[in-house]
């Protein structure tokens, strides 16, 4: 029997990009996809490209929203596939094979969630690579040095959704990351399928600013403290975090 694997998309006035990100969901060799599209109330006309790619979209649902990490949350609400996993409005695919490969690791019924590499690419020319990101192997070591999977490329069995919880819409740019704590801090088998699965655009919003990026420092702190993390092991975590950035802008292929 087929892994059914639900795509959640959160947009807001994403016109320009929402399209493209859309028909590389659309382009997978794999066929067992829901689709999931959650608008936060654009006023930009994504709704009327949503709109016209029809039966395409099997939810699509256009409502104001409290931001990212509440329209996620709804998204996995809905999604009635046996895994979840997102794409955001202003990423790709990398290649067609991205959900065969998620679903073939997923075939194993002892992993919980699976993820692979990712690269940063040009806003403006998605095929211009900027940054390399290969995840590798999680242990967690390797974890407390400052390690975690792409959340873009994480793919997660929807029962365990519902057994970490939901995403922390009090934190605005990092609950992605407090909830990758939840998640591989509890025990579930987790694996790497060593492909990039995502080009990401760059300009997002931890990065958009130096206010955003004090913000994402501060609430990443705040994710690892709840997580079990001390002051002092939480400070060396996030230091560790920033400087594993460092090797991922030196192209490997």
């Amino acid at each position: 029997m087929n892994t059914r694997i639900s795509v959640v998309t959160a947009v807001y006035n994403r016109a320009s990009t929402i399209a493209e990100a859309l028909h590389s969901s659309m382009s997978q060799q794999y066929a067992d996809v829901e689709r999931v599209v959650i608008d936060g109330g654009s006023a930009d006309g994504t709704v009327e490209v949503v709109r016209a790619m029809g039966e395409r979209i099997d939810t699509f649902i256009s409502e104001a929203d409290h931001g990212i990490y509440d329209a996620l949350n709804k998204g996995v609400d809905v999604a009635t596939g046996d895994v979840v996993g997102f794409l955001h409005a202003d990423d790709l695919f990398n290649d067609d094979t991205v959900l065969s490969r998620v679903a073939a690791a997923m075939a194993d019924p002892s992993v919980a969630a699976v993820y692979g590499d990712l690269v940063y690419v040009s806003k403006d020319q998605p095929e211009q690579v900027v940054r390399d990101w290969r995840a590798g192997e999680f242990s967690l070591a390797k974890l407390r040095r400052g390690w975690m999977p792409p959340h873009p490329t994480l793919y997660v069995r929807r029962s365990v959704f519902k057994s970490v919880g939901r995403f922390d819409t009090s934190l605005r740019i990092a609950a992605d990351y407090e909830w990758m704590l939840r998640l591989l801090q509890a025990g579930y088998r987790v694996a790497y399928i060593p492909h990039v699965l995502v080009r990401m655009r760059t300009g997002g919003a931890s990065n958009r600013s130096l206010g955003n990026i004090a913000r994402k420092s501060a609430e990443d702190f705040a994710a690892l403290r709840r997580n079990g993390f001390s002051p002092a092991a939480a400070a060396a975590t996030l230091s560790l975090k920033n400087l594993r950035k460092l090797p991922q802008l030196v192209r490997r292929r």
